[in-house]
């Protein structure tokens, strides 16, 4: 019997002491879902636009306008008017019934709201949960409720959520930028149930050297009170000692200190973290704990010099990132929030610029975890909050976030958006103390000016501060990001002032409008700056991205020496991570061709690379053992992984190997000769040229016509503004930067290209030799046409001055072309200064031709292709194959298309073509000349000689 009780007392012991722990827990219950997908329905009734005047149910949370209710509104229509007429300004009423738990009727409960779009009233029961309503979208905000509750009992949520804010400066701040402007509770609504005693808010310094500080704020005032925090590592292994301090006198603020020994420090390479739990007692009394997660790192700015991590410089390899989804607007979910910074990293990217408002606290979560440098950002586009408002959404900001390792910044605002009163108040709430900066003015030592050229970028480091502009190559459509982005790079990380930048901007802004069939809305070229698509459809500059900003880098050319022995030379750009902890491996590859039967790609050989050991910010050797036969192979690829497995890129190399020489086939090559043209007939192909132009005007195969015509055709074409000197004239017009023209002739009467001046055709050696020769800047074209049906063209053209589009091109009806597959660099096209990003291999891709802005089809089919050896086009007439004897031009698939605006490029239409000279593209803020060396014009000079070979397959 007395063991039945004792055990009974151990049993009733341990229950009471689970109760008491349980009771001094945070107890949270959500009253919406957790986001997008994740809902729960309330009573909604809006005043205005869809399905308005009644009432319904709305999801919540959610942006009402992805629910079908309201009007859709873009924010930069009403640029600089508080209170305009016509904007849309909805007024939304929810209601939700809940009940709360009859045990809570001893705590202090409080509603939370993590974000509501725009003015919110909040009633409980009918009485209001505040004195005012909350001005302010993007900011946590809570009301203390307790007193309003019916404990076990149902209870009414009332709110009001008005679009507009009847403060001038929330809607300067907030609502008249460039993006969209919902309305609605996007963010979840909970609530937490806290003991009567309570921590509120706690603020959190760990430093890199393990030093420790915290300030534990109380609910309330208090005396006797300890706070103690216990640091445990990811094992849940306890690190150190516990740290204690009691509260003094009364009060409601414990300040505590210590250090930690051995502890692994928190950087965006290294994103080690820790739990620190949080517990304060009145004797041995456990009044309430929580816990955080924790980073032990430094951050400094230290003028004239650089941002500095854990005492490294670094560099912020950053894009600005908006919280958006096309289906649910601004509401997201933890997947979605965790999938950007994936995505962000994917790009080898280091740093994310929150604009232009915080985000969910899962976005900065998954920060932490898996490793971005954070600049959080108080809202504010171009205008700014006044300074009663301004100071408590500072406050709801720092308090929220102050604890994420991953924040190393606090922005005050965008491009205007400062209120310069505010600059001290983050100070107040954060412990850490994290620089504040002004993007797009100089502030604390930091110059964050926006979109300059890439002169005026030389000139910025000139200057005595750091640079690091927030915004940069400024994307639209194909443009911006990746072009013009090697040429920016390399003076940002050679210069000792430099502090990295921030791409602007990450993912397009389009909406899937409920009031359209879900169709995809910029606003036109408003919301279409992203690197990735709205569905985070990846675009060519993805790629560039990631090329240029791998954290190794192989130091050799893409075509390597006679002399290589397999040795490359390895720069370890990262900042905290050495190369031996990254993965290294070859493949050597053979390609054949469609003229060999059988398209393929067969890897020889393949293997592991021994990882070097290199420093950070180091160099060294990496070192392939390769078969003795390797140049056998058409190409080498290299491949490095980080310590996760994530490919950081892939490089390619080949070499010069002989050419391998057209085998000669035995048959019988038939000319006709009218008085138009010459008709030559070999295997199941006939073709005719043109007899007063040289040109290839008409293809038979097996009986059926192949439509490639008119060609090879000059194509000579520069900017609208550009002079024969390659300078810009001052007296151009509007919008000619953005067209390329053709060249014309003094004279209209002479084709100033192409003059024919003779030709003639023979049988030569078992072929058809077709010759002709020309007065202009074509000069030389000769047609060769085997046994075989194999056609080799030869020509010759002559230009001397600058262009930004050069070389010959053959018509080709659009509307028949259905596929390409090509050897050369892709899958994505090139730019003159886009042309990295790409990779030598076998790919394909059906026709396509994306609308910019409003259609997603990548990698896109027409446009310029580099390093190509043989493209094979499928069209509903049959296959065109075409193979370049030399690599060093570029494949034309007919134009890039623009977007319906035109505001980057308009370019002569050229069929399928064979370049020497591409355009760039330029960004949505800078023309071509301003965005570096790669995107100025090309002077050519002397005789053009090039050979490529046809032939046709029905």
């Amino acid at each position: 019997m007395s063991k039945f009780i004792y055990r009974l007392s151990i049993l009733l012991a341990v229950v009471s002491f689970s109760a008491k722990a349980q009771n001094a827990e945070t107890q949270i219950q959500y009253l919406s879902g957790k986001g997008y997908q994740d809902t729960k329905e309330w009573e909604f009734k809006i005043s205005d636009g869809r399905k308005s005047g009644e009432w319904s149910t709305i999801n919540v949370p959610s942006v009402w306008e992805q629910e079908g209710f309201g009007k859709y509104q873009y924010g930069i229509r009403f640029y600089g008017k508080p209170f305009p007429e016509g904007i849309a300004d909805e007024v939304g009423e929810y209601k939700y019934t809940f009940e709360v738990p009859k045990a809570w009727e001893n705590r202090r409960v409080k509603i939370v709201f993590d974000g509501s779009m725009t003015d919110t009233k909040v009633r409980i029961n009918g009485r209001s949960a505040s004195d005012d309503e909350h001005q302010g979208a993007f900011y946590r905000f809570k009301y203390d409720i307790t007193d309003l509750l019916k404990f076990g009992k149902k209870n009414e949520l009332s709110v009001v959520v008005s679009k507009e804010s009847k403060n001038a400066s929330v809607n300067l701040a907030e609502r008249r930028a460039d993006y969209w402007n919902f309305g609605g509770i996007f963010r979840p609504v909970f609530l937490e149930a806290l003991p009567t005693t309570h921590i509120n808010y706690t603020s959190l310094k760990a430093e890199a050297d393990g030093t420790f500080e915290a300030n534990v704020f109380l609910g309330n005032a208090a005396s006797n009170v300890r706070a103690e925090i216990t640091v445990l590592d990811t094992n849940g292994k306890k690190v150190g000692n516990t740290i204690k301090a009691y509260i003094v006198g009364s009060g409601d603020k414990i300040h505590l200190s210590g250090s930690f020994k051995d502890i692994r420090q928190w950087t965006a390479e290294t994103p080690n973290l820790y739990k620190a739990e949080i517990a304060i007692y009145k004797g041995k009394e456990l009044l309430h704990t929580i816990s955080e997660s924790i980073g032990f790192r430094t951050i400094e700015i230290r003028k004239g010099d650089g941002v500095y991590v854990n005492g490294q410089r670094v560099l912020m390899k950053g894009v600005n990132r908006h919280s958006f989804w096309p289906e649910s607007g601004r509401t997201l979910n933890k997947e979605l929030n965790y999938a950007d910074v994936r995505l962000i990293k994917e790009m080898n990217m280091n740093a994310v610029r929150l604009s232009h408002y915080p985000p969910d606290p899962e976005f900065l979560q998954a920060c932490d975890e898996l490793g971005l440098y954070v600049m959080d950002e108080l809202g504010g586009w171009h205008g700014h909050y006044d300074d009663a408002v301004g100071k408590k959404l500072v406050k709801e900001m720092v308090t929220r976030d102050l604890n994420h390792p991953s924040i190393i910044f606090w922005s005050n605002g965008n491009e205007g958006g400062w209120n310069t009163n505010l600059d001290n108040q983050f100070d107040i709430w954060d412990l850490q103390k994290r620089p504040v900066l002004h993007p797009q003015q100089e502030h604390n030592g930091v110059e964050t000016m926006h979109y300059r050229s890439y002169g005026e970028t030389l000139e910025y480091f000139r200057d005595d501060n750091i640079f690091m502009p927030t915004e940069y190559l400024h994307g639209l459509y194909d443009g911006g990001h990746g072009a013009g982005f090697d040429d920016y790079w390399e003076i940002m990380r050679k210069h000792p002032r430099g502090a990295g930048g921030y791409l602007w901007v990450f993912a397009d802004e389009g909406i899937a409008r409920t009031d359209q069939d879900g169709r995809i809305d910029n606003q036109g070229n408003y919301g279409a700056d992203g690197i990735v698509g709205p569905h985070h459809e990846k675009e060519g500059s993805f790629f560039t991205v990631k090329e240029v900003w791998s954290p190794v880098m192989i130091m050799e050319k893409p075509i390597l020496s006679k002399d290589f022995d397999g040795t490359f030379t390895l720069e370890n750009r990262y900042d905290f991570t050495n190369t031996n902890t990254c993965a290294f491996e070859y493949e050597l590859v053979n390609f054949s061709s469609p003229l060999n039967g059988k398209v393929e790609r067969k890897t020889i050989e393949k293997g592991k690379i021994p990882s070097p050991n290199i420093l950070p910010h180091g160099k060294g050797e990496l070192k392939l053992n390769l078969p003795n036969n390797w140049k056998d192979a058409d190409v080498l690829y290299v491949k490095a992984t980080n310590k996760n497995g994530h490919e950081l890129w892939t490089w390619d190399f080949t070499w010069d190997k002989t050419t391998e020489v057209k085998k000669q086939v035995s048959g019988k090559v038939d000319i006709q000769e009218t008085a138009e043209a010459y008709i030559i007939k070999a295997d199941k192909s006939e073709i005719k040229i043109d007899k007063t132009s040289g040109k290839l005007v008409e293809v038979i195969q097996s009986g059926k016509t192949i439509s490639l015509t008119n060609g090879p055709k000059i194509i000579m074409a520069r900017r609208g503004d550009r002079t024969l000197d390659g300078t810009i004239n001052p007296d151009f017009l509007k919008g000619e930067d953005r067209i390329y023209k053709e060249f014309s002739c003094w004279d209209e009467e002479v084709n100033c290209s192409e003059n024919l001046l003779n030709i003639e055709a023979k049988h030569e050696n078992g072929k058809v030799v077709v010759t002709a020769n020309y007065h202009g800047i074509l000069q030389k074209v000769v047609w060769t046409i085997n046994s075989d049906g194999l056609i080799q063209l030869d020509y010759e053209y002559e230009y001397n001055g600058v262009v930004d589009l050069a070389g010959m091109y053959f018509e080709y009806p659009e509307e028949k072309m259905r596929a390409k597959k090509w050897l050369g660099d892709g899958p994505y096209r090139v730019w003159q200064n886009r042309l990295k990003g790409t990779t030598l291999d076998i790919w394909e891709n059906d026709y396509n031709d994306p609308i910019p802005g409003e259609s997603f089809n990548y990698p896109e089919f027409k446009g310029y292709f580099n390093n190509w050896h043989w493209a094979e086009f499928t069209t509903e007439e049959g296959q065109i194959y075409i193979e370049n004897k030399d690599t060093d031009t570029y494949l034309g698939v007919y134009s890039p298309r623009d977007g319906r605006d035109a505001l980057l490029y308009t370019i002569p239409n050229t069929g399928i073509a064979v370049l020497d000279v591409i355009p760039p593209a330029r960004n949505k803020v800078n023309a071509t000349d301003l965005v570096g060396p790669s995107s100025q014009p090309k002077w050519l000079s002397g005789l053009q000689k090039r050979t490529i070979y046809l032939k046709f397959k029905k």
